[in-house]
């Protein structure tokens, strides 16, 4: 035992201190992801209620950890740089990256219902609510789940600045972690203002005007860093929120199955948030890395690039573990059905390392192709990788559910 913790040390090398604080931060991301698998275990009624919601939840969820995850990553950049400073002037660096995440939040949650919608019919997943339901529920629950997230997103920032803590390597998991407490909840609060005939219909074309308004002020903005970010972000989070709206597919489709063993319900936020969440930390060590020049961008990685790699995938292993174990615990206390502590490990570890795999691919290359076609990775980076890593997740977690039998 101590000559393998002594070979994982060495793996480890100088970030051993790093990793301790992406562990830890991976841990209480994968707490509060059993929460939320709690909640909407609690909440299937209102799946029932609002058929194709459930296709949003996985989109809406993602976006908040894209556009704040990314905003961490500008941050973290910053404070390498030597330029954050809090400031109440619009125009300095860190008002900008909020004015753009608050814009991009209100433009892509008015994306993500159609898209949403669209999806559902086209994989044939049946009747669904309307557009104007979705958008509804899409654009006021990620507004309420946007204002927490930023606000925890600022104060994170500035405790690292402060204390010198590396926003990389806990910015990703925290701001999952916060996203998969609010997001949920927020969501089916504004379940709460669907399916009322024409004051939806109205609400719906109110508040979708109200963001697109906002967006197109923005990409027309004075302000340089606000401009640039929303108009390099749209496209990549427009591609990411579809491929997390297939990703919502996965579970929709596996819904009855699922909310039969609610145990593994449990696991879907929690298995999603940690792969996220570890795309996000090397990703967002990458991007940083790569503006100091520390690392060169490559068609195959170097060798610091490969050591943030190896130890993403090693400290991926403890963290899916973990997963089973609590969403078990969960369960257990709850009382709901579960395939016993044996399975839930062994699916949360299959799945979650088989996503694993993708992402230190993903995380690398969406970093290196980011800086090649001269965009920020630090905007682009964090989109890509949890995106992907979202949709393989989903139907990794779902393929090990049907291959070990347990739903």
């Amino acid at each position: 035992m101590q000559r393998a913790l002594l070979r994982a040390r060495g793996l480890l090398g100088p970030d051993a201190t790093g990793a301790t604080q992406s562990i830890t931060a991976l841990a209480v991301s994968s707490l509060t992801a059993v929460f939320a698998g709690i909640a909407l275990a609690s909440v299937t009624g209102t799946f029932e209620r609002l058929p194709g919601l459930l296709v949003l939840v996985p989109a809406a969820i993602g976006m908040r950890g894209n556009i704040s995850g990314a905003l961490g990553s500008r941050l973290s950049t910053a404070i390498h740089s030597g330029l954050f400073v809090l400031s109440r002037r619009t125009d300095s660096i860190v008002a900008q990256n909020v004015l753009a995440a608050l814009t991009l939040s209100s433009v892509m949650s008015t994306f993500l219902a159609p898209v949403a919608w669209l999806v559902a019919a086209l994989f044939g997943l049946g009747d669904t609510v309307s557009i104007a339901d979705l958008l509804v529920v899409s654009v006021t629950g990620g507004f309420l789940a946007s204002i927490v997230v930023l606000v925890v997103s600022l104060t994170l920032a500035n405790q690292a600045a402060n204390r010198g803590w590396d926003l990389d390597n806990v910015n990703a998991p925290i701001i999952s972690a916060v996203g998969d407490l609010v997001a949920l909840p927020a969501l089916v609060i504004a379940t709460g203002l669907a399916q009322h005939g024409r004051w939806t219909n109205t609400l719906a074309v109110v508040v979708a005007a109200i963001a697109l308004a906002a967006g197109g002020v923005a990409v027309r903005s004075s302000l340089p860093v606000l401009r640039t970010v929303v108009r390099e972000s749209l496209p990549i989070l427009a591609v990411a929120g579809c491929v997390l709206a297939v990703a919502g597919v996965a579970i929709e489709g596996e819904f009855e199955r699922l909310s039969n063993t609610p145990a593994l319900l449990i696991l879907v936020p929690a298995a999603l948030s940690s792969a996220g969440s570890l795309g996000g930390i090397l990703s967002s060590q990458l991007a940083s890395k790569l503006h100091l020049g520390l690392v060169e961008p490559g068609s195959w990685p170097d060798s610091r690039a490969r050591h943030d790699m190896v130890v993403t995938l090693l400290i991926s292993v403890p963290i899916f573990a973990l997963n089973g174990v609590l969403a078990e615990i969960g369960a257990q206390v709850f009382s709901l059905a579960s395939p016993g502590l044996a399975t839930m490990v062994g699916v949360s570890l299959a799945g979650g390392i088989a996503a694993s795999l993708v992402v230190v691919v993903i995380a690398y290359y969406g970093t290196v192709v980011a800086v090649r076609i001269g965009v920020d990775p630090d905007t682009y980076g964090i989109p890509v990788v949890t995106s992907v890593v979202d949709l393989v997740g989903a139907y990794a977690l779902v393929a090990a559910i049907v291959v070990l039998g347990a739903g």
